[in-house]
């Protein structure tokens, strides 16, 4: 799940995402106020683009130079800001963000200090959101289907990064749901864990 394996991804393909912007995203945001916003892992740009058309101020992130290159063009002149990065390896800054977006972001459970980062960087008084797939009844070890990527198990879930949050956090969402705007590519997962949190301390 390096920079090689997303960049020859995203070469095989001329799009692999949608285009449109992640359903829990639109829920959850819609009704937020404008700030400063960091999209991670933000691939071809949809909810960046989203992002910035409601008026939020967005820096993006991926660590495929191949997505972001992809999502500048897509992006028509959006003021976004794209950055290329690992935030597994380098978190980003602390106190900053008014919105932390990270839906179905592979971050390892065998590097919690990554899954700090990004909680650390949240303003006061600003939101995270860490959207993932539910795994109920998905066991990557059974062959019987066409499943041939990373054992999801090894990477942080909503549940977990909920663990991490002290008493600066209030939980306003941490529920399974139907997956809003399902894609089509994504048979295997059609529920999702939703963790919405805002620091309410600074």
């Amino acid at each position: 799940m390096n920079q090689e394996f997303w960049d020859a991804r995203y070469g095989e393909h001329e799009a692999v995402w949608s285009g449109r912007p992640n359903g829990a995203l639109t829920v959850e945001a819609s009704g937020l106020r404008p700030g400063q916003a960091l999209d991670v892992g933000c691939g071809e740009g949809g909810d960046a683009l989203w992002l910035a058309a409601a008026g939020w101020r967005v820096t993006a992130t991926d660590i495929s130079r191949v997505a972001l290159e992809r999502a500048a063009e897509r992006a028509n002149g959006a003021d976004i800001a794209w950055v290329h990065g690992d935030l597994a390896a380098e978190p980003p800054s602390p106190r900053t963000f008014d919105l932390v977006s990270a839906l179905y972001f592979p971050l390892p459970k065998n590097n919690p200090e990554a899954a700090r980062g990004l909680i650390d960087s949240v303003a006061a008084g600003g939101i995270l959101l860490y959207v993932g797939h539910d795994l109920s009844g998905f066991d990557a070890d059974d062959h019987d289907h066409d499943w041939d990527g990373p054992d999801p198990r090894d990477y942080f879930t909503p549940a977990d990064v909920a663990e991490l949050l002290d008493v600066e956090w209030e939980i306003e969402v941490n529920e399974a749901r139907p997956r809003v705007d399902t894609p089509e590519v994504s048979a295997h997962f059609v529920n999702d864990l939703v963790l919405r949190a805002r620091r309410v301390r600074s």
